[in-house]
């Protein structure tokens, strides 16, 4: 029986790539897409010895790569990452943010459409939701995206819904909160370079790679820094695997919030770093960023219930995988 083949868009970048790994240990053949705007080269060539791994470079945006690619495979799933995510940049280049993620998506959308509906696993986020209104945030909580980045990613998942009502494209989407550690073997990790990550931030400080230095606005919280809740990213991808098995075993379209269902303060997740790597690390203040909130963590009952997911990692083993992986890596990936 010939393998089943899973395309994963953006699976260069951060989150993708550890999505990659996963998938080729379960066995399936894995074609990454990716125009390599954000992501790397290096960890694909990294990963290509553990199974079966095809590379298309190609961009969204443009019908023609995409119409290439599904001429060449039949994919039994998708796994949609490829997208820019920087909330500040989505601030001052919003145009840029529309253009790339919601006509890059849309034009997938139309390739599944025509190519049979596969199972669609799209990378969302909490930013959908903006200023919470209670918390923990369920999926039922208002979304009203503060930057353009949210508000594209919320304008796709409407498409997504649409193409699942009316053309019968089966569908899971994940909104993430945010996102932190590394591949537990060392292998892959977070490259961007600089990262707009808190705890790979402080990390990379910690270890004297480059100066760090805590910087946030004051907000209305109890120590008046952002709260925010990090979940780990082997913990995420491991609930893309769930999501697609669930989709597979037809399990009807969902929206599903993926976190560890708890907060962490910009100043508890920089003296969790301090404590973990025997350091200490500047902190000052700074203006608080366009677009930001001040407290936003997950309700995550329905990511346990239905995908029988369960978040495993502490932040102590993301700081821990971060160390592993920056140590081995201090520049990054190379190409």
């Amino acid at each position: 029986m010939d393998k089943l083949t899973i395309l994963i868009t953006g699976g260069a970048g951060y989150i993708g790539s550890h999505a990659v790994k996963l998938f080729l240990s379960r066995g399936y053949r894995v074609v990454v897409f990716d125009n390599l705007s954000r992501g790397w080269r290096q960890p694909l060539d990294i990963l290509a010895p553990l199974g079966d791994l095809v590379f298309v470079r190609g961009d969204l945006t443009k019908t023609a790569d995409l119409d290439q690619l599904f001429a060449n495979y039949n994919f039994a799933g998708v796994l949609h990452f490829a997208a820019l995510c920087l909330v500040d940049e989505s601030m001052s280049q919003p145009e840029r943010y529309f253009y790339n993620n919601v006509v890059g998506s849309l034009n997938l959308l139309e390739q599944l459409r025509q190519h049979g509906c596969p199972p669609l696993i799209f990378s969302s986020t909490c930013a959908v939701y903006g200023e919470s209104q209670y918390l923990p945030i369920d999926e039922q909580h208002p979304t009203n995206p503060t930057n353009p980045y949210g508000e594209s990613k919320l304008i796709v998942e409407k498409m997504i819904q649409w193409y699942g009502s009316q053309h019968q494209l089966p569908y899971v989407i994940l909104r993430y909160f945010n996102v932190c550690g590394a591949d537990s073997q060392g292998l892959i990790g977070d490259s961007k370079k600089p990262s707009q990550l808190l705890m790979q931030n402080a990390v990379r400080g910690a270890l004297n790679i480059e100066p760090f230095a805590y910087t946030c606005g004051q907000v209305a919280t109890p120590d008046g820094t952002p709260i925010r809740d990090y979940i780990d990213v082997e913990d995420l991808v491991a609930a893309h695997a769930a999501a697609y098995d669930y989709l597979v075993a037809a399990g009807s379209s969902q929206i599903i919030n993926l976190g560890n269902g708890q907060g962490y303060s910009v100043k508890e997740i920089v003296s969790a770093v301090e404590t973990n790597l025997h350091c200490q690390l500047v902190k000052a203040q700074a203006p608080t960023r366009l677009g930001e909130y001040a407290n936003v963590y997950a309700n995550n009952s329905k990511a346990k219930q239905l995908l029988a997911w369960q978040p495993n990692k502490s932040l102590d083993d993301s700081i821990a995988s971060l160390t592993r992986w920056y140590k081995k890596f201090p520049n990054g990936y190379q190409f």
